[in-house]
């Protein structure tokens, strides 16, 4: 924009220059070899313009022709230059994808046009297409030679600590990354693996500081920059609850107003005020943040605010928490726990019971099998609740990374990353568990429920909402009488009895041949199966003589001419 006014301008001034000239009137006379020449003022000076642009465009001429190889040296350099990056733009896509083999064709290329004295990003490519092969030992090899140059320290020190991470070595990672931090404390990798190596080693003070530094430096958000020290004040807070009570009530009353719903912190807090003799404020720190998120480690830390209460007076602060949170199942939970402790059987099992109605999970049962221990000390159902308790989903837990803790900690003990717990239900298994329950009537043992007392009643039809199936109890059926039929039973020995003097009201045998086999004479049908009687020809239904009757079989609901037939349809399940 500027060259176009300078231009407009400089037109305007020799346009108004030659306009005076035109007006002034006036001649210039010039002798030239005894001749003399008039000419107007402005002929001389359109004649002056003339002579300067031809002197001007003969100079440019020259200098064109006189530094004519320079310009062409400069012309194939550039181009050159500019196939050696197209080449090395190319090899550096290729190495991100992982095309090894494209990366290190362009990486010839670009060697062949370009100086690697004078392209950095030569020894970035070479490096990324040996880990694109493979070659991992290789590509160490030329990070750790950029540490020598200043201008690529950076880059080579950002190259190993990924190769440490991808080893595992933590140690190297966070040494790379710590010398990146003190070369450029703005980079935002260097200062997240410096914050982890502090906070593995327990330096909490130091980790703080260098998260403040990394907010104004707006490398963190603000919320998460407050996360993170909510995190970074409850470690510290739990390391100094035994040593310095009041620096651990400071750091923790911190935490907890910077993250009113993180648990840890709330408990952090409420030790260190029991510690300090504030009851009072502990119990209102615990109550407001179960307000907000109840917590089982808030409950257990509210029923035991208070040393050497006996156990009614924990069921009261659970029946509390309970009006606090109603219908909630760590509420519930707390409230069925202190009631079984106080010996309150029946409110633990109305308590109980809520949960199994709506979240049913492992201890819930647990806690239940508990109570029946207690109560009525019935292990049949003990044994019941106990198998639910093991198909039951699983409590929720401290977990990260994969590693269930069962208390919380600020940093991962696996990657080591800050703030990685979180409270959930663990990962459950991968495939269903597989039941090797036979069919009761297979195995010939016959079903029937267990006798159920009346206070039980409710807690039986409680857990059968929650969808896990009826259980047998093993014990009811040990010892509930009922023929238990065996296939072995064919091949014990019977004694033979005498035949029987048939009465008056028995029928024939030939008039019971299709009536069902009776189940209450086991050893009579037993003795008939085991020994046939032979048949005794065709009787008269109406002789009433010992000599032409027939022998009355031992199991006078039996055929005699049916036996051959009987053990396979009495045995056929088997």
């Amino acid at each position: 924009m500027l060259r176009v006014l300078f231009f407009i301008a400089a037109v305007a001034v020799l346009g108004l220059g030659f306009a005076v000239i035109a007006d002034t009137p006036g001649t210039i006379m010039v002798t030239v070899a005894g001749r003399e020449i008039t000419l107007s003022l402005m002929v001389a000076a359109v004649a002056v313009a003339a002579a300067i642009v031809a002197v001007m465009l003969v100079w440019w001429v020259f200098k064109i022709v006189l530094t004519s190889p320079q310009r062409m040296q400069r012309f194939f350099r550039a181009r050159r230059r500019d196939r050696g990056y197209q080449s090395l733009s190319t090899g550096i896509i290729a190495a991100g994808a992982g095309d090894a083999v494209t990366a290190r064709k362009m990486l010839k290329q670009a060697n062949g046009l370009l100086s690697s004295t004078t392209e950095p990003l030569l020894q970035l490519l070479d490096a990324q297409a040996s880990i694109a092969e493979g070659h991992h030992d290789e590509a160490r090899g030329k990070f750790e030679a950029m540490l020598e140059d200043p201008e690529v320290r950076i880059l080579g020190l950002r190259g190993l600590y990924m190769e440490a991470k991808r080893l595992g070595d933590r140690a190297a990672a966070k040494h790379y990354a710590e010398k990146a931090a003190e070369l450029a404390p703005h980079l935002r990798w260097a200062g997240t693996a410096a914050l982890e190596l502090k906070t593995a080693a327990g330096d909490w003070d130091g980790a703080i500081a260098l998260l403040e530094s990394q907010k104004k430096a707006k490398q963190v958000e603000t919320d998460e920059a407050k996360r993170k020290r909510a995190v970074l004040l409850t470690a510290l807070a739990r390391d100094n609850i035994e040593k310095d009570s009041a620096k651990a009530k400071t750091a923790a009353m911190e935490a907890h107003r910077l993250a009113p719903e993180f648990a840890p912190a709330a408990v952090a807090a409420a030790q260190a005020c029991f510690r300090l003799n504030e009851l009072r404020r502990g119990v209102h720190i615990l109550e407001a943040t179960w307000r907000k998120a109840p917590h089982p480690e808030i409950a257990l830390a509210h029923v035991n605010a208070r040393p050497g209460d006996s156990s009614l007076d924990r069921y009261k602060r659970a029946q509390r928490l309970q009006k606090l949170k109603p219908n909630n199942t760590d509420s519930s939970l707390i409230l069925a726990q202190m009631a079984l402790e106080a010996g309150e059987y029946e409110d633990a099992r109305k308590a109980i019971a809520l949960v199994l109605r709506n979240e049913p999970r492992e201890g819930a049962f647990m806690l239940m099998a508990d109570i029946e221990d207690a109560d009525t000390g019935d292990q049949g159902k003990v044994r019941e609740w106990l198998a639910r308790a093991v198909r039951a989903p699983r409590d929720p837990a401290w977990t990260a990374d994969g590693y269930v803790s069962e208390e919380w900690a600020p940093v991962s003990p696996i990657s080591g990353r800050l703030d990685a717990f979180e409270w959930k239900v663990p990962v459950e298994r991968l495939g269903p568990v597989v039941e090797n329950d036979l069919d009761p009537m297979v195995r010939g043992i016959p079903v029937a429920p267990p006798t159920e007392a009346p206070d039980q009643a409710e807690d039986a039809e409680i857990a059968e909402t929650a969808g896990e199936g009826d259980l047998v109890d093993e014990a009811a059926v040990a010892e509930e009488p009922g023929p238990v039929i065996e296939a072995e039973a064919v091949e014990a020995p019977v004694t033979k009895e005498e035949p029987e003097t048939e009465t008056p009201d028995e029928e024939p045998a030939e008039t019971k041949e299709t009536e069902p086999v009776d189940q209450e004479e086991p050893e009579k049908e037993e003795a008939s199966v085991s020994e046939k009687p032979e048949p005794a020809g065709n009787v008269e239904p109406e002789s009433d003589t010992e000599e032409t009757r027939p022998p009355i079989p031992d199991d006078p609901g039996i055929d005699p001419d049916a036996q051959s037939e009987e053990p396979s349809r009495r045995f056929r399940l088997f």
